[in-house]
């Protein structure tokens, strides 16, 4: 068959996935994938004994080995592949820290280095078979989930959909699979791709379960892959395949948009604040505001947030958030710490989501669609943010681009310190610990294997 993209754009993109190396990979989007390693890192840990991830890894536990090559990074022991991708998957997408690419409004590091480490661990790979799959996976989820475009995203999580087949473009990196065999994994990732927005409405579990699951099943289809399993040719564009299934704006031509010469890792953004990513723009913007104006919280009678479709879709559902995670979907709520804590971080949704003051700020506070902010959206994320004060004056402010953003983008003193924040929030590490996984993190390039990271 053609490897043309126009006539094969999946096809394209799975022997670039098949035969991309560490020696193609340029040097800045190689140290670029170490600060997402990193941050990725200390979110995982951020995870440790929160109830869904807690249960997810029961579960899991339950089912595999009670040791194995790949490190459980939330109990440090080992267990299967399967087992270690599954839980750390999880656990690094329930503190709302882990990283996001706009573009594709996906967030790669909780479905691409779970498996990909696991994978490297058990086939006692090193730093640099590392590195070359997790770009594989960056690459290759991120175009997938801009293939599937924002009407996939008004009812389907992407990271659960698009997670699949990242994963198994990360694992089949590792495993060295043929183009053939990487569009069967694609193929087998593809046709198990789930995830749907339904459960923020109940303050559900699911969205950890998404990750776990992506993880899970793209390492699965890429082994059956390795083996001979066969999975269908065109799933992404396919009459019956993602596109059919879950788009009405698909466009195959971003599959294998400029492969090899546009970096989307190096696109990827770090997440500032401990919520949703929809709601950063606006919080940078009422943050900046109310330090220029010197207001007070209860200086402010009104907040309209000037926000995407995206926005309104995601978060309107979420009205009186129950729980804290559900608070970190809460326009109201996450601008309410702003204005009354200073900073909407992952102690003050623990300590003050329910505050009085945060919810009367939190009943302030409005959504409106901005034509402005909506054309532009995904590709850049504009803050808009109008306020009235309780006498009389009204005020106005934005932000272009959000911190964390590429051109906004967090220093590696930053990561680090926001990395050792993340592992001590949960006691899943010490600060002397981190220290020393950050050392190992920088250096990842020449480490020959990659023993347990945590003793």
């Amino acid at each position: 068959m053609s490897t043309d993209a126009t006539n094969d754009p999946g096809r394209t993109l799975a022997t670039f996935a098949s035969t991309l190396r560490f020696e193609d990979i340029p040097p800045p989007v190689l140290r670029r994938t170490e600060d997402l390693f990193l941050d990725w890192f200390g979110s995982a840990l951020a995870g440790k004994g929160a109830r869904p991830v807690e249960t997810i890894a029961r579960f899991m536990a339950s089912m595999g080995p009670a040791d194995g090559p790949s490190e459980v990074l939330i109990h440090r022991r080992g267990s299967s592949p399967l087992v270690a991708a599954a839980i750390n998957a999880a656990a690094s997408h329930f503190a709302e820290q882990d990283d996001v690419h706009n573009g594709s409004v996906f967030h790669p590091a909780a479905v691409v280095f779970p498996p990909a480490l696991a994978v490297a661990q058990a086939l006692g790979l090193g730093g640099r078979a590392l590195l070359c799959a997790s770009v594989v996976g960056y690459e290759v989820g991120i175009r997938v989930g801009e293939f599937l475009g924002r009407s996939h995203y008004k009812v389907f999580h992407t990271t659960g959909t698009a997670g699949g087949v990242a994963a198994a473009a990360a694992v089949g990196s590792l495993l060295g699979l043929t183009p053939e065999q990487m569009l069967h994994a694609f193929g087998s990732a593809g046709t198990q791709a789930a995830g749907l927005w339904e459960f923020l409405r109940d303050a559900a579990d699911s969205k950890q379960l998404h990750t776990a699951h992506a993880a899970a099943t793209g390492l699965t289809a890429a082994y059956l892959a390795r083996d001979g399993f066969t999975g269908a040719q065109r799933i992404f564009d396919g009459p019956r395949g993602m596109a059919a299934g879950m788009s009405s704006d698909a466009d195959p031509a971003r599959l294998a948009d400029r492969l090899g010469t546009r970096w989307a890792t190096a696109e990827t953004s770090f997440k500032y604040h401990a919520s949703c990513r929809h709601t950063h723009p606006a919080a940078d913007a009422l943050q900046a505001l109310m330090r220029e104006h010197h207001l007070a919280a209860d200086a402010v009678q009104q907040v309209v947030a000037q926000v995407h479709q995206g926005a309104i879709d995601v978060l309107g559902p979420v009205v009186d958030p129950q729980t804290v995670h559900q608070a970190k979907f809460s326009m109201g709520t996450v601008l309410g710490l702003i204005a009354t804590r200073g900073s909407a971080g992952l102690g003050e949704f623990d300590a003050d989501y329910r505050a009085p003051a945060v919810q009367a700020f939190r009943d302030k506070v409005s959504m409106v669609l901005d034509a402005e902010v909506d054309t532009a959206y995904p590709s850049r994320w504009i803050g808009k943010v109008q306020v009235q004060t309780t006498d009389g004056r009204r005020f106005e402010a934005r932000v272009d681009e959000p911190k964390g953003d590429p051109g906004n983008t967090l220093s590696r003193p930053e990561l680090e310190d926001k990395a050792v924040r993340l592992a001590r929030y949960a006691d899943g590490a010490s600060e002397a610990e981190m220290r020393g996984v950050i050392g190992r993190v920088w250096s990842l390039a020449e480490a020959r294997n990659l023993p347990p990271f945590l003793g």
